[in-house]
């Protein structure tokens, strides 16, 4: 995109200024998710259709509000609702990716197209929530996978400055921000509903995760993902 460029927005995007009741001759904030230039675009609505929405392009800012450190979550999917609500969250407090994966206690068990249409599902959502924050850079949502999988390609893929995490109840478990160091992407590993089991903690350890504690008491599975996320995130 350059300025004077004339576009027609994609049909989410076309369907949230609708909702605005945005008429032409409107400022708009437009971004590409990160995918191109990055930062954003400062835009006027030129025509409002009943279905679509033509605007054209004044300039370009290039601001990002980026966390300072990439984390990513990879989380034994919670059910229901609770997922959908992880993934806004986790949009919104600057996450980089999120790994949704099935491990031996997920209750959502998700294969074939119904994985894929939850997949991009979520991947709306947080093309939604980035819309609500200001955050020009769409985390990108991975297909789901076994835990067991992850684990394995993590194991022989992971840059060796990486911190990996795996939130855990166990005695002995360490403060995670003691092996916390300013530098390098952080994958936190966090487990569904009744967490993940010993064998699986187990595994994850084996191939590189450090065991590490929230602290005392016992959280739910979306919100013991969003704490690890908020706490470096949201941190000094």
């Amino acid at each position: 995109m350059q300025a004077g460029q004339t576009l027609v927005l994609t049909d989410a995007a076309a369907r949230h200024v609708q909702v605005l009741r945005q008429q032409p001759g409107a400022a708009l904030t437009l971004f590409d998710g990160g995918s191109f230039v990055g930062g954003e675009f400062n835009a006027t609505v030129l025509r409002m259709g009943r279905s679509d929405v033509e605007v054209q392009i004044i300039g370009h800012q290039a601001i990002e509000r980026e966390a300072a450190m990439a984390v990513h979550l990879a989380v034994g999917m919670p059910a229901n609702e609770r997922m959908d609500w992880l993934v806004e969250k986790a949009t919104e407090l600057g996450v980089a990716s999120i790994q949704p994966l099935m491990t031996v206690r997920t209750v959502l068990r998700l294969i074939g197209d119904r994985a894929d249409k939850k997949q991009a599902h979520w991947q709306s959502i947080a093309v939604a929530a980035c819309e609500q924050c200001g955050r020009n850079r769409v985390p990108h949502i991975h297909p789901v996978r076994s835990l067991a999988q992850w684990l394995k390609s993590e194991a022989a893929s992971a840059p060796s400055h990486a911190h990996r995490f795996v939130l855990s109840l166990q005695p002995g478990s360490r403060k995670w921000r003691q092996s916390l160091t300013a530098s390098g992407p952080v994958t936190f590993l966090s487990g569904p509903e009744g967490g993940m089991s010993d064998a699986e903690e187990a595994d994850a350890c084996q191939a590189g995760f450090v065991a590490a504690s929230l602290g005392s008491r016992v959280l739910r599975a979306e919100t013991a993902a969003i704490a690890a996320l908020s706490a470096i995130t949201l941190g000094p």
